[in-house]
């Protein structure tokens, strides 16, 4: 489903994180992580290392607390800074699960037991309440995974996943409760864990997840439009595609004639040519899968990578600035392009199926009793204003940093902040497709020509009978989330049942 040329590795990557999963050092691993770590020791006793005996950020010239317990947990203390809500579950899971995977390759140089305590909470379920604002993502997200850190030392709070919904409860009740113990970071181990790019990465794989759903799910309702009013299939031909040769264009094409009948000739009276927002769909979905193709190459690059500081490579101690997320940052613009691309397409569908000189001659705004009720207004006005807070918010984030840090981080990329905003961008363009659906629902209604098998049927039920206006924010929200389910892999979701 994620992609034409790679559908399963990004799928299977947050499978692999998935909350019925567990992880642990193979003998080779455990070999490398424990042989980088006494290489470490050994750079320790000859030379300057930072954040092990030298201080943090631009206080790099400065000596270490002689202690690396206090170290360790002054980083965490210092950087827990973040404010706002917190990333979702699932997310800070997969950011954990991404620094383990990280720190497991034998770059970094932590001490295995640290590496053991986190990985013994993750196969718990243990996972942090984590604020989502306050990274640069360019020292990695050091904020967000302070916090993480801090939860798994005991301190915090983190997420009970109980039958009726998420809580919060105190991260050292959730310990002793799963029989777990803390956490002790030493200097090394907690630069390694905060210095990751995870929290950007995370929300990155997530956010692509959604967003390749809601090209399939634009195509599927692409279709299901070009059916109900007849149009002519020809611009869905695949042999427009192959004559231009984009990949994604040929696979938006066959998605969208898969819910075209077979051999119905066109409508009477439907135009020469159609609409861009029909006619060139599969060059504007195309477009977006074409893009998340590349931007998938460079998200799963960035989660087989090792993206702290310092790292030892064949024996030898490099500083360097393999935390600077920049990679992520441009990869979640291209995403927050995409979004607007697609909820563009979709808000223009839906204004086509509620005008009586587009739509095949059916009631304006698919009003029961024009004048006397008003049909899908409401809900194409909610539509056209999600849309434009999704232009609003479209700005690409790495465009907006400030120096800070005394002049250390003298170019962020602000990764993390970009992301999040897809985030709120992909909750609103979710809500564009859903309205959409309705649309699409009524017409069948009006028509007649109500689905009752494959996917239509099954999304009949949530779309109510509008012979007569109704309240429709619950209905928007709740066919939202159903076409999640039906298009976004389960892994990239909250899961449903109780706390493991």
């Amino acid at each position: 489903m994620l992609t034409e040329t790679a559908p399963a590795a990004l799928a299977e990557l947050l499978a692999e994180a998935g909350w019925h999963s567990t992880v642990a050092l193979t003998g080779d691993q455990r070999q490398a992580v424990a042989g980088a770590r006494a290489l470490l020791d050994q750079a320790v006793a000859r030379q300057p290392v930072y954040g092990v005996s030298r201080g943090f950020g631009p206080l790099a010239d400065h000596p270490a607390d002689p202690d690396p317990a206090v170290q360790g947990t002054a980083l965490i203390d210092h950087l827990s800074v973040g404010q706002g809500m917190p990333l979702p579950a699932t997310e800070t899971r997969l950011m954990v699960w991404l620094r383990l995977r990280g720190m497991a390759l034998g770059h970094s140089g932590v001490e295995p037991s640290v590496w053991d305590a986190l990985a013994a909470q993750w196969n718990a379920g243990f996972t942090p309440v984590v604020p989502r604002d306050g990274s640069l993502s360019a020292s990695g997200d050091l904020v967000p995974l302070a916090h993480a850190a801090r939860a798994a030392a005991g301190d915090g709070e983190v997420w009970l996943h109980a039958a009726d919904g998420w809580r919060r409860e105190p991260a050292a009740r959730a310990l002793a409760r799963r029989g777990l113990a803390p956490v002790r970071w030493e200097a090394r181990s907690a630069l390694a864990f905060v210095n990751g790019t995870s929290a950007a990465l995370a929300r990155a794989l997530v956010n692509h997840a959604r967003l390749t759903g809601l090209a399939h799910a634009a195509a599927a309702a692409t279709g299901r439009l070009a059916a109900l009013l007849g149009c002519d299939p020809v611009p869905f031909a695949d042999a427009l595609g192959a004559v231009r040769g984009h990949p994604g264009h040929r696979t938006a094409a066959a998605l969208i004639r898969a819910q075209l009948p077979e051999d119905v000739p066109a409508a009477t009276g439907r135009p020469f040519q159609e609409p861009y927002s029909l006619r060139c769909a599969p060059q504007v979905i195309g477009a977006v899968l074409d893009q998340l193709r590349l931007q998938e190459q460079v998200l799963l690059t960035e989660a087989e990578g090792c993206t702290d500081n310092p790292v030892l490579v064949d024996g030898h101690l490099y500083h360097g600035g393999n935390f600077h997320a920049a990679p992520l940052a441009l990869a979640t613009e291209q995403h927050a392009v995409c979004v607007h691309q697609l909820a563009y397409l979709m808000e223009r569908q839906l204004a086509l199926c509620l005008d009586p000189r587009r739509n095949g001659g059916l009631p304006p705004m698919l009003a029961g009793r024009p004048g006397r009720d008003s049909g899908l207004a409401g809900v194409q006005i909610g539509a056209t204003s999600h849309l434009a807070a999704i232009r609003q918010r479209s700005y690409p984030a790495s465009c907006t940093p400030v120096p800070t840090n005394l002049g250390n981080q003298d170019h962020v990329p602000m990764a993390l902040n970009g992301a999040n905003t897809v985030a709120e961008t992909l909750d609103m363009a979710w809500w564009v497709a859903s309205s959409l659906c309705h649309a699409l629902a009524r017409i069948g209604q009006l028509a007649p020509r109500p689905a009752r098998t494959g996917l239509w049927g099954r999304l009949a039920g949530l779309s109510p009978d509008l012979g007569r206006d109704r309240p429709m924010a619950d209905a928007v929200t709740a066919l939202a989330a159903r076409l999640e389910e039906e298009f976004v892999p389960g892994a990239a979701r909250s899961p449903e049942g109780g706390d493991r």
